[in-house]
């Protein structure tokens, strides 16, 4: 059984113009809440043995809020510039590409692929639109990642900052 949350980065900042969209930094939203994500994903028994992270700036910020809260020994961090801006469909070939050793994953990225990868996975869940510093969890059947698309999937959670009732 394979594991996995899609996590779009918490809110990043807009304000210096001229900064290149990849570059751009959370903003004090997004400092506050990637800390209580991180420590809601920890409650709902996330323990991941890898954080794949798109290579933006935000992104990286947000994976270094969360992954304290998520106190997993030997927990490994990738930035992929490959999540950047990915469609659903570079999303899939990505996570299949993932070594069978790891059972559980956090993806960093960004929308609207995120939330095209959710709906794609599980078009039950109708998401109109991940919210910063939301978070999909999702569990497969699959015993790799490979399979991942084919097997059987389940929502675990859907959750998001300013969600009254996370669970």
């Amino acid at each position: 059984m394979k594991r996995f949350v899609i996590f779009r980065h918490a809110k990043s900042s807009w304000d210096k113009r001229g900064l290149a969209d990849h570059d751009r930094p959370l903003d004090d939203r997004g400092r506050r809440d990637g800390p209580r994500m991180g420590e809601r994903l920890a409650r709902r028994g996330i323990k991941p043995d890898l954080m794949l992270v798109s290579s933006a700036k935000r992104a990286r910020e947000t994976a270094e809020l969360i992954a304290p809260a998520l106190k997993h020994e030997g927990l490994a961090k990738v930035s992929d510039p490959d999540i950047y801006l990915a469609s659903s469909g570079k999303l899939i070939e990505i996570l299949k590409a993932v070594s069978d050793d790891v059972d559980e994953l956090v993806l960093i990225g960004h929308n609207p692929g995120l939330t095209q990868l959710a709906n794609q996975l599980l078009p039950e869940l109708r998401l109109h639109n991940l919210p910063t510093a939301g978070a999909v969890a999702i569990e497969s059947e699959a015993e790799r990642w490979r399979y991942l698309d084919t097997a059987g999937l389940r929502l675990r959670f859907y959750d998001y900052p300013k969600n009254t009732d996370p669970g």
